[in-house]
């Protein structure tokens, strides 16, 4: 009675679950919005902790013990070699090209297909180096260590999921707490369209009796059709279409109940 003064005309109230709804809706948008923002760049981020390793993202696979850093001569290549030929990666590697550092490769990863060695060379054979590996169908990563840009995705990571954790309990309660106000409004609605369209069909003064039916699931389509039969008279046109809006109803999950009302006799 507080929130919905019965005493209140037709259209205040109207605007009121209006304005509710509306205010509901908006706040729905901009908390999904949020969340779902987090939620897409946390998994983004988990995406690339997956796959080949070709493709997948190193933070969480190298070390700075695997690299040769702060030379201006030397460099260490992470090289992708297929199972298969990991015997043929052991004699060869050494003689790709010039100037690659003797028994510097180390297997530091591996997945189903196959494994991750590093390998130390001189800088300016860089590029002979890789175009030799890839004739024998050994790929080389275009990965070059940088402490804090591995240090930094470590971080985002970590941070997104605690993001992603402190906005869904608050975000899970506030649609519990949302959805049974929309419930209520909505069931509002539909009691004004009963009194409205009663109004309308029986005349004034107001003098009708509005009835809920709560049928079972399996009994739904039997009880449209009986009501379908007793106030066909009413409106023709409406029943002749009812099988149309049975069907609808039935792909409605929240239509499980009938609101009819008849006049006094």
């Amino acid at each position: 009675m507080a929130k919905y003064p019965v005493k209140q005309p037709l259209k205040n109230l109207t605007d009121s679950l209006s304005k509710q709804m509306s205010q509901i809706d908006a706040d729905l948008k901009s908390r999904a919005h949020t969340y779902n923002n987090i939620k897409g760049n946390l998994q983004s981020l988990e995406r690339k902790t997956v796959g080949s390793l070709l493709t997948r993202t190193l933070a969480d696979i190298v070390n700075k013990e695997d690299f040769v850093l702060n030379s201006e001569y030397l460099i260490t290549l992470l090289v992708v070699v297929p199972k298969t030929s990991y015997n043929a990666w052991q004699k060869t590697y050494e003689s790709l090209s010039d100037m690659v550092v003797p028994r510097s490769t180390k297997l530091i990863a591996e997945d189903t297909e196959g494994g991750l060695f590093t390998v130390t060379l001189f800088r300016k054979v860089i590029d002979d180096f890789k175009y030799k590996a890839r004739e024998n169908k050994f790929m080389v990563r275009e990965f070059y260590f940088n402490e804090k840009e591995l240090q930094s995705e470590k971080d985002e990571i970590i941070k997104l999921a605690a993001d992603k954790k402190q906005q869904y309990g608050p975000l899970l309660r506030w649609l519990k707490v949302n959805f049974s106000e929309a419930f209520i409004a909505w069931i509002h609605i539909k009691a004004l369209r009963v009194f409205v369209e009663s109004v309308l069909r029986y005349g004034l003064p107001v003098n009708f009796q509005a009835v809920i039916l709560h049928p079972y699931k399996k009994s739904m389509k039997r009880l449209r059709d009986v009501l379908n039969a007793l106030f066909r008279h009413l409106d023709e046109a409406a029943a002749a279409n009812m099988k149309d809006v049975s069907r609808k109803h039935q792909n409605n999950a929240t239509c499980s109940s009938c609101v009819v009302s008849a006049g006094s006799m």
